[in-house]
């Protein structure tokens, strides 16, 4: 198998399993940052969120870079960054969620919506084409509204594309980090922030704005899901 095919496959394995283990985390994680930033409203606590998701990526790509000068740990490092980036962009995303009163507990929801932010643009222009948007965000919708036959053929479009997105990126990262010490934890650190600040950007335009309070329930104008959408809909792939 190829450098670039164990970077697909870590990236699925890592995303499949934070789809899982992360859901309890993103709720535990607001509780903790609310109890300890009790003055914050919803929008302070998601530039915290926003704070502390790119600090993490970050210093994970300099550490991957950083080791990837070790004799015989330079791949299986950079591909634990695979790893920690993909379980880093789903707890960052589920606590999003959890801010804006949203707790997507079917599993293929959360799918739908990890991937939604991860893809940016490319996934928006997929759905629409599938689903008839009526509203200017798509997160709420994903977890509230959309019917499961409609989420299925969403996935079923957007899981390949997001496994070799990041997966192709991140093995470019991994030859990248094949250099003095340097130069390798620069260009972990670097490639990370630049992926991490594309999700924050994307992550706003899924979520939209946050909360006025914490009591408050801004669902925005957002017409329901009409009925013939979900038998007449197709997911048509478009370039991510």
């Amino acid at each position: 198998m190829s450098k670039a095919d164990d970077a697909k496959s870590l990236v699925q394995q890592a995303l499949d399993k934070a789809l899982v283990a992360q859901q309890p985390l993103a709720g535990k994680n607001v509780e903790r940052l609310r109890r300890v930033h009790p003055d914050d409203t919803p929008q302070e606590l998601i530039r915290r969120l926003d704070r502390y998701y790119l600090t993490s990526v970050t210093a994970s790509g300099g550490a991957s870079g950083a080791a990837a000068v070790v004799p015989g740990a330079g791949i299986p490092t950079s591909l634990a960054d695979v790893m920690l980036f993909t379980e880093a962009s789903v707890l960052y995303t589920l606590s999003l969620a959890e801010v804006h009163g949203m707790h997507p507990e079917d599993l293929e929801r959360r799918r739908l919506l990890v991937l939604t932010v991860l893809l940016g643009d490319g996934a928006t222009r997929a759905l629409e084409k599938g689903v008839r948007r009526t509203g200017p965000y798509w997160a709420r919708r994903i977890v509230d509204a959309i019917p499961m036959s409609a989420i299925n053929r969403a996935n079923k479009v957007l899981g390949p594309r997001f496994i070799t997105k990041y997966g192709t990126k991140q093995g470019v990262l991994v030859l990248g980090k094949q250099v003095p010490l340097g130069i390798g934890a620069a260009l972990g650190a670097g490639g990370n922030h630049v992926f991490g600040r594309l999700t924050i950007k994307s992550a706003r335009a899924v979520f939209g704005p946050p909360p006025s309070s914490w009591d408050a329930d801004d669902r925005g104008d957002e017409a329901p899901f009409g009925p013939d959408t979900e038998e007449s809909g197709s997911v048509t792939p478009t370039e991510a």
